[in-house]
């Protein structure tokens, strides 16, 4: 694998790249009409999201009210937001009243879900990936909405097949795809009824140097702990393509809903991923259980048809994200658990 790459030198360095707009982003902003909010703002993706698009307006010298509405429980964030010049308002979600009174602006990005966990709270999983969405959906009927979906609602597919494609059946494997098929549903029911644009993007899975499917088998390498070969292949997308994809993706909404698929083109083994890590560390990688022939896997042709190829490839990740744990920089200490075979997060 090529580890020729700039190294990234820190995270204001890797906050910079993630939410640096391409000239297709800017041109979109430069041309869509209305305002935009961001629902469950917080967290690994939103905020360089909202950043990107915040970025995008001002290199395209048009004014927009760009808004990003969470609890923000994470320390900090909503002052760095605000200082960026992004809009912000606090309060939760799933409360009737706070979602009512939410400004029903014409460009929606509701990113809220819940994951990690979620086996352990399964009415909240629900409320959250289900019962909130029909409520948000309900709220902004009169808007376009990019919602984030997962690709967990497929089923476990042929290492060959080349991944599942948007018009394939889901085959939700346990309580939380299930509920996120749910959240699918809802807004499907409302684009339908109302006419609402809406596309539901599939994503599978977004990595940068501080989470993501990468991270979780460099650090078990790095740490020279086993890596688990049950779910020995899978798709990723960095982080910074995945918001280019996800922004222009409001040209895309529709009625009935819109399906796509946003993942990286390449099915990489977690076995040769992780010898790769071992050769960046110097240590031989200790495997536990053998690879089965299927896994989660996607296939992004229609995304990569609208948005043109990643331009990051999962090469240059691995050696990226590989100086990153040599350097001891810091990690969100959220591992995918893309291992799991039976849907229990």
């Amino acid at each position: 694998m090529e580890t020729n790459f700039e190294k990234i030198r820190n995270e204001e360095h890797l906050n910079e790249l993630l939410s640096s707009p391409g000239k297709e982003v800017i041109r979109m902003f430069s041309q869509i009409d209305g305002d935009i909010i961001f629902l469950g703002v917080s967290g690994k993706i939103g905020p360089y999201l909202a950043r990107m698009a915040k970025r995008a307006c001002d290199e395209a010298g048009v004014e927009k009210r760009i808004t990003g509405v969470d609890r923000f429980e994470i320390p900090g964030q909503r002052e760095i937001l605000e200082k960026l010049g992004i809009e912000t308002i606090q309060g939760n979600l799933l409360d009737h009243d706070f979602l009512n009174k939410l400004p029903p602006l014409k460009n929606v990005f509701f990113l809220a879900g819940m994951k990690f966990g979620a086996v352990d709270n399964l009415p909240l999983t629900w409320a959250v990936n289900s019962y909130l969405p029909g409520m948000a959906a309900e709220h902004f009927r009169d808007s376009r909405i990019v919602v984030f979906s997962t690709g967990c609602v497929y089923p476990l597919v042929e290492v060959n097949s080349g991944g599942s494609v948007e018009s394939d059946p889901p085959v939700a494997i346990g309580e939380y795809a299930q509920s996120c098929l749910g959240r699918e549903r809802m807004f499907e029911y409302v684009s339908k009824k109302y006419g609402t644009p809406v596309v539901l993007i599939r994503l599978n899975y977004s990595v940068e140097m501080r989470y993501g499917v990468l991270v979780d088998i460099g650090t078990k390498v790095f740490n020279k702990q086993p890596v688990d070969l049950k779910m020995g292949y899978f798709n990723v997308i960095w982080q910074g393509d995945m918001n280019d994809f996800v922004l222009r993706s409001m040209e895309y909404t529709d009625t009935p809903a819109r399906i796509l698929n946003i993942t990286g083109p390449e099915i990489l083994s977690v076995r040769e991923v992780a010898l790769e890590f071992g050769k960046l560390f110097g240590v031989n990688p200790d495997f536990i259980n053998q690879e089965a022939e299927t896994a989660l896997l996607s296939n992004s042709s229609e995304a990569y048809r609208l948005f043109g190829k990643p331009k990051v490839p999962a090469k240059m990740v691995i050696g990226w994200i590989a100086e990153w744990l040599k350097d001891g920089k810091r990690l969100l200490g959220k591992p995918t658990h893309f291992e799991v075979r039976d849907g229990k997060y």
